[in-house]
């Protein structure tokens, strides 16, 4: 083993309190359990997420629900062609009342920060949140700041309308653990969505974390154990994606960390001390499908990462 125990009655808890706020996030963003799921993993490992889907789809409300269920802080910033790094991070302005210069902080001082339509911005305002998702501080006129603890960022891109916007380059892309798809509802659910939105109460989320209470919990991900058995498999998984013939760029160890980290959360939220492999499987898809660079002729076949990660499980499968 290479981390503690977590108690049964500890572990217990902890799915409770994520039961409780996947629910309570569920009731308004129906018909998404899996992304609800994927994207409260993400938070309680200390990680970031892409959320991508066409618009329309609730991306920007189910950021604003994860938040206020958890009393977390909440900014936003809309990314445009014209957003400058300073309107990221903040800038250091002359008080003329103090005779001086002060610090501004800007919207990335934030518990919560919603990145919207990212891709849309210059590499350059991309760039400013490197060293925030990385460092969690900001460095501005040479000082650095830190940045409140927790801290998120939930970018959103949409995967149609590419005119106009500017890729993330893979090292950006490689700073979010989870790359998070969210698909069309079935006619069912659409209809369930009419009848709770387009009524006189639009719904809200009941707070489920304290600001304290979900760094606990963070801690307590952290400290789930993992069997060398299970981190062998990671690696081989990891080491396959640079083997199969359709990848030209296979997945990092921050990848693996991701990996790691998503099965750990995923064992808890069902209730298991430690984490098994299916735990494993399950982070496979958001913790790799933005890490793999495709080779040309993957384009011209038509594959994407997703079909690429379930080949090299079954690739392992067959081995074992």
């Amino acid at each position: 083993m290479t981390t503690g125990p977590v108690p049964g009655s500890a572990s217990e808890a902890f799915r409770e309190k994520f039961r409780r706020i996947l629910s309570g996030i569920s009731q308004v963003i129906l018909g998404q359990d899996a992304v609800v799921e994927e994207l409260l993993v993400a938070a309680l490992a200390r990680g970031h997420a892409l959320v991508e889907g066409v618009p329309g789809l609730g991306k920007t409300r189910l950021v604003r629900a994860f938040a206020e269920a958890t009393d977390l802080t909440f900014a936003r910033i809309q990314f445009t062609p014209d957003l400058m790094p300073a309107d990221v991070t903040g800038t250091t302005v002359f008080v003329e009342g103090r005779q001086g210069f002060e610090f501004q902080p800007g919207p990335v001082f934030t518990n919560v920060l919603l990145a919207d339509e990212i891709n849309r911005a210059t590499p350059k305002s991309q760039s400013a949140l490197l060293e925030a998702m990385q460092e969690r501080a900001v460095t501005v006129a040479g000082t650095r700041h830190a940045l409140p603890d927790p801290f998120m960022v939930l970018a959103t891109q949409n995967p149609l309308e590419m005119e106009g916007t500017y890729p993330l380059p893979e090292a950006q892309l490689d700073r979010f653990m989870f790359k998070i798809l969210v698909k069309r509802p079935d006619e069912a659910t659409l209809r369930r969505i009419l009848v709770v939105t387009t009524g006189s109460d639009e719904g809200s989320v009941e707070r489920v974390f304290e600001r304290e209470e979900l760094l606990t919990l963070q801690r307590m991900l952290r400290a789930v154990p993992i069997a060398d058995a299970a981190l062998d498999y990671i690696v081989r998984l990891v080491e396959a994606t640079h083997q199969h013939p359709y990848v030209r760029l296979g997945a990092s160890p921050r990848g693996a960390q991701a990996i790691t980290l998503a099965a750990k959360g995923f064992a808890l939220a069902a209730g298991r001390p430690n984490v098994e492999l299916e735990d494993i499987r399950r982070a496979v898809l958001p913790s790799l499908r933005h890490r793999l660079m495709l080779t040309f002729e993957a384009e011209v076949e038509g594959a994407d990462t997703d079909a690429v990660l379930q080949e090299v499980l079954s690739g392992l499968e067959k081995k074992r």
